[in-house]
């Protein structure tokens, strides 16, 4: 795909450095640039971009780019892909380009003539990329089956008899008799004492009127 009459190239690297080097690289070459540090999103990418090459790096975020390369020689045959690592990691970018068919591989700090040198190599022929084969054990797919719903009696454990004691009832529900309140009974026991003291009075008062003779 070409963007305003130019080539397109992504560029998945998880260093920025390196990342910006092959985007001014490429720029010189009249090519226009699209950068991404991540591997899962990287494939989005390519289907949107279309990039007639990828400059690929390994320790990617969320992706290992080995997976990231087939993923997208799985969806476009005729990609071309470039590995660009450095000199620790050259023998694992190897192993990964021949499974992925990459066209090429670079080491970094990378130059211009790295890839003037591989520029013939680059847009050649594009390997067969015999990893798709295992790609599916990589990511197997999940198993399309519905889920049902929980039958929650089935899975509450059944009361465990054995350590209450033999004979022993499960507790019923009983009424409580609380104590009858006394609050009525000395109501009552009051009244009675005021009337015997209010009798005694009456009692006395009218036998001081016989003694004054009134």
């Amino acid at each position: 795909m070409t963007i305003e009459g130019k080539p397109s190239v992504l560029i998945v690297h998880e260093n920025a450095i390196t990342a910006g080097r092959v985007r001014s690289i490429m720029h010189q070459r009249g090519w226009v640039s699209e950068i991404c540090d991540d591997g899962d999103r990287a494939v989005d990418q390519y289907i949107r971009l279309k990039p007639k090459m990828t400059f690929l790096g390994l320790n990617l975020p969320t992706m290992d780019g080995h997976v990231v390369a087939l993923e997208i020689r799985e969806r476009d045959p005729e990609a071309r892909i470039i590995f660009v690592v450095s000199k620790s990691r050259l023998e694992k970018a190897n192993d990964a380009a021949y499974s992925s068919g990459a066209v090429a591989v670079l080491t970094t700090p990378i130059t211009r003539s790295d890839i003037e040198q591989k520029w013939i190599i680059i847009n050649g022929p594009v390997p067969e990329a015999p990893g798709l084969a295992d790609l599916d054990e990589l990511y197997p797919e999940l198993d399309d089956t519905t889920s049902q719903p929980l039958n929650i009696e089935a899975t509450l454990p059944e009361p465990h008899t054995s350590l209450l004691p033999e004979g022993t009832p499960l507790p019923i529900n009983e009424k409580i008799e609380t104590p009858r309140k006394k609050g009525k009974a000395l109501k009552i026991l009051t009244l009675i004492t005021v009337f015997s003291v209010t009798a005694i009075l009456a009692a006395f008062y009218l036998g001081l009127l016989d003694v004054l003779g009134l």
